[in-house]
């Protein structure tokens, strides 16, 4: 039972020189015919411009990999904070109407004059 690996042939090269065969050169492959992918929009790769401008310029793998990872993570941030404002705009809307409402319809004249103070403020902060 032999567990040693079998020994690499030696061949001899066509100026006279000996050597092993796993340290020939590959032989040439043809050259491959570009196949042409047609895909829809939805179906592209992502953009990597601003991989491209970073490798181009010489910055380095950092700063691609730092646009990779924290690019999308700006992009969700961004749309959270977007999405807060936008919910704390809609509540100051319908809580600045329901107490101008209110005070005009419990207050009377002078209600309905404060009201308008009231409104005219509001606009005046927008």
């Amino acid at each position: 039972m032999n567990h040693l690996p079998e020994p690499a042939p030696v061949v001899r090269l066509p100026d006279g020189t000996y050597t092993y065969a796993d340290h020939l050169p590959a032989p040439i492959q043809p050259a491959a015919v570009p196949q042409v992918v047609h895909q829809h929009i939805h179906q592209a790769p992502p953009d990597r411009t601003v991989q491209r401008i970073a490798l181009g310029s010489g910055i380095g793998a950092g700063a691609v990999a730092a646009g990779v990872y924290f690019g999308p993570l700006l992009v969700g941030a961004l749309t959270a904070i977007a999405a807060n404002l936008a919910l704390l705009a809609f509540l100051a809307a319908v809580l600045s109407w329901g107490v101008v409402s209110v005070v005009r319809s419990v207050g009377g004249p002078d209600g309905k004059a404060a009201a308008k103070s009231l409104a005219k403020t509001c606009k005046r902060r927008r």
